[in-house]
């Protein structure tokens, strides 16, 4: 590493530590470090003409794989999880905007109520898995248990280790009834997940996103790193393989999520021109962004 960027390196990781959410300006050691955090491996935006273009045709194939599984009867769940402020919600949207909302479905439930809370863990969770011909998306799932739950408090360890010993059984018992199983994590670096966090905070109309977790979500960073490691490791498998995608840019992260539902799903008609090749230096087995080191500081 170059002294310059040494140096930059260093003054950013200063701004981090002095971040606060409430000032009025980001610092600009951390809009600097943004777009590059975490391994990101593309120092600008894609262009918004080429996304918009690229964005098109793959919403044209999307309207082709939703007609299959009508046709065929097929069941697809489509898991949503990420660190925060990673763009779930914008990808998700750019999946579903102009599929037939009664054939695919967005399910976001709030807390367990005390009585959930009383029930098998995945309990409230099944009411919501498709029916033949429907594609059921969840922004955010039954990982709860394994990340957000245990780094805050509201599950022990030791319910943490139980879940991640048995959502593989879980998953695996949805895959041999006929559910395709689609599992995506979305994952920022530290300096862009500020950045976003900031301009929500700052903006009235974005504000209502940010939860009392979220603010508490910057101050433990590492803490989330290694449930996130943890959870990829303990429950990727070849029934219900997750999908990490490097999320920096919401442009490229949107196209990709696209592109991989189209890619492991066999719906008639698929036009690979344009589709387009996932670009494999953001989109990640399992495997291979753990292998990688996960998230670069």
């Amino acid at each position: 590493m170059s002294d310059g960027k040494a140096n930059q390196r260093a003054k950013a990781a200063e701004a981090v530590r002095s971040f606060a959410i409430e000032a009025p300006d980001l610092p600009k050691e951390i809009e600097k470090a943004s777009l590059t955090s975490g391994g990101f491996p593309y120092d600008e935006k894609l262009k918004r003409k080429v996304y918009d273009k690229d964005l098109r045709r793959l919403q044209i194939e999307l309207l082709k794989l939703l007609d299959w599984v009508e046709d065929k009867g097929e069941r697809i769940v489509i898991v949503f999880e990420g660190r925060d402020a990673a763009g779930k919600g914008g990808a998700i949207q750019r999946l579903t905007e102009h599929l037939n909302p009664r054939k695919a479905r967005v399910v976001a439930l709030s807390k367990p109520t005390p009585r959930e809370a009383d029930e098998w863990y995945f309990q409230r969770y099944v009411p919501h898995l498709p029916a033949k011909g429907e594609i059921v998306i969840f922004d955010r799932s039954w990982y709860n248990r394994a990340v957000v739950e245990p780094v805050f408090g509201f599950a022990t360890d030791e319910q943490a280790q139980t879940f991640l010993d048995r959502v593989p059984e879980f998953e695996d018992m949805l895959a041999r009834d006929g559910i395709r199983m689609i599992k995506i994590f979305l994952t920022i670096g530290r300096e862009m997940q500020m950045k976003r966090l900031h301009a929500r905070h700052h903006d009235p109309l974005k504000r209502w996103k940010l939860s009392g977790l979220d603010y508490q979500a910057i101050d433990k960073w590492d803490e989330f790193s290694r449930a996130i490691e943890r959870m990829l490791s303990r429950s990727d498998s070849a029934p219900a393989p997750w999908t990490v995608v490097r999320a920096n840019d919401k442009r490229r992260t949107r196209l990709e999520v696209i592109r991989t539902l189209l890619e492991v799903t066999p719906y008639e008609g698929k036009d690979p021109k344009k589709m387009g090749e996932i670009d494999r230096k953001i989109v990640l087995s399992a495997s291979s962004f753990l292998g990688d080191g996960g998230e670069e500081e």
